[in-house]
């Protein structure tokens, strides 16, 4: 992407490691970004990765090093199902870890569930989001569309597709608009609420996970792609550190020139 930085590749041995690792190296950019604006804001992901790396920060000994009543907690995508789902990304993160931490629940920004205030209009419950990130971030007819968050969590998908952006979906070339419903998604549940590209690349930092040789092809093909509309996570940078976190299964077909 025009002006971001080239992506970075961290290979750990196996899932595990990568877990633990990520969790500490997120508690100290989390600690480091309270230290220089008083604030951390992350954004979480699901899956198997997203929701294990926070299954590994609830054990990380250096949890109590960050003052978690000043850490604000998005969403890159949202599975829209009612609240309280076992399958909703907030759900699990809830249960993973966040009932256990001392946060502000203003900080805490999930998704709207289906059967709320916009019923099973998963486009109107996008708008709403869209309008929470504007309001966060100041709301002004000049401010940004969402806030600056400090590192932003993907999880990679087998297809290469990150959040709720799949292969040559429309929703992956939408730049107007921060968080888009998406009604037809060729992974179930086929609702959905996701950030866009533009959304993704707002954040200072993007982190990548991907374990298991089930992500391998993924992760080989979105590392030298070129497009996008065809590899979503080619698109997902950050402003100042794009990082790609994967275990030695996740990088087994990686070219040498990637590993360099």
């Amino acid at each position: 992407m025009p002006g971001a930085p080239p992506p970075r590749l961290t290979v750990h041995p196996d899932p595990e490691t990568l877990l633990r690792a990520t969790a500490a190296g997120l508690l100290t950019a989390v600690a480091e970004a309270q230290s220089a604006r008083g604030t951390a804001s992350l954004v979480l992901t699901g899956g198997r990765n997203g929701i294990g790396l926070l299954a590994a920060l609830a054990q990380a000994p250096g949890r109590s090093a960050v003052d978690w009543s000043r850490v604000d907690l998005w969403w890159g995508d949202e599975r829209f199902l009612p609240d309280g789902d076992p399958d909703r990304n907030h759900t699990q993160a809830r249960l993973a870890l966040l009932d256990g931490l001392p946060l502000d629940p203003a900080r805490v920004h999930p998704m709207p569930a289906s059967g709320g205030p916009h019923g099973d209009d998963a486009a109107a419950a996008a708008e709403a989001y869209a309008a929470e990130l504007a309001a966060a971030a100041g709301g002004g007819r000049d401010a940004p569309a969402v806030p600056s968050f400090d590192v932003l969590l993907l999880g990679l998908g087998p297809d290469t597709h990150v959040a709720s952006l799949f292969p040559e979906h429309p929703a992956v070339r939408e730049e107007g608009r921060t968080v888009v419903g998406v009604t037809d998604s060729p992974k179930p549940p086929p609702v959905r609420v996701s950030l866009t590209l533009p959304a993704l690349r707002a954040a200072r930092q993007v982190w990548l996970l991907a374990a298991g040789e089930d992500k391998a092809e993924a992760a080989a093909g979105a590392l030298t792609a070129e497009d996008p509309f065809r590899a979503p996570a080619t698109g997902a940078r950050g402003r100042e550190r794009t990082l790609w976190i994967l275990d030695e299964a996740a990088a087994s077909r990686l070219p040498a020139s990637a590993r360099s």
